[in-house]
């Protein structure tokens, strides 16, 4: 791999930029200088260094993100603030995009990667990945609303597929879905006379929100989450 491609990938400097650093002496392969912003290198093995920073290369990134209210799932809106302005330019360098979707103003947990292939299969409706949300609706939900929408209600032409719901009291608790219609809580709400008043997502899959995470705020995930993530062993 070239050095500026290495970079580049890493959200650290462009091509443009790694050239210059590396007419500069800045860039250090294995201790030595390198002049060439295009010298090929082993990320298994060599050791680039940076102003004196080892970088390691790693090709894939997994953000765990606490998303507050007003900011849209996307990573580019003309109108609204996006999930990616909450991160440093260096991460945002790296092709980053939101592992589904979250309304503007549901919070919580949200997966940032740049992981394609991987996202594709975490989304794909015969995996069934599970996501838990907390929710407050508007008025009393009774048994009869709660064993329908765990059955499955109709939100306009669709019929939802199952699902779990455990209630902290009569207008609060945890629902948990295995699919990401729009706006599909809020509708199946609507669906049983009723209205969602608060949305929180705390898990995705295997990986809970990190109480830790103040509301905009993020950090990596770690390798234990990663192999959870992706489901390795």
């Amino acid at each position: 791999m070239r050095i500026d491609k290495l970079l580049s990938e890493m959200g650290i400097a462009t091509r443009t930029e790694s050239a210059k650093l590396a007419r500069q002496g800045k860039l250090l392969v294995n201790g030595a200088p390198v002049g060439r912003a295009d010298t090929h290198v082993n990320p298994d093995t060599d050791i680039v260094t940076l102003c004196g920073e080892v970088i390691e290369y790693k090709k894939f990134v997994y953000i765990m993100l606490n998303k507050p209210e007003g900011y849209v799932s996307a990573t580019d809106d003309e109108r609204e603030k996006t999930v990616l302005d909450l991160l440093p330019e260096k991460e945002r360098r790296r092709g980053l995009f939101p592992c589904g979707r979250l309304d503007k103003n549901t919070l919580g947990l949200v997966i940032l990667t740049n992981d394609g292939d991987s996202a594709h299969k975490l989304l794909s409706p015969k995996h069934h990945v599970s996501k838990v949300y907390k929710f407050k609706a508007k008025l009393p939900l009774s048994l009869s609303d709660k064993e329908s929408l765990e059955a499955g209600v109709d939100i306009g032409g669709y019929f939802t597929k199952p699902c779990k719901i455990t209630l902290y009291s009569e207008t609060e608790g945890e629902i948990t879905l295995t699919e990401g219609k729009y706006h599909q809580i809020k509708r199946m709400l609507e669906a049983v006379n009723n209205k969602i008043t608060y949305l929180e997502r705390i898990s995705f899959g295997a990986i809970a929100l990190d109480p830790t995470l103040a509301r905009g705020e993020w950090r990596y995930l770690t390798n234990e989450e990663e192999n959870l993530l992706l489901q390795k062993k």
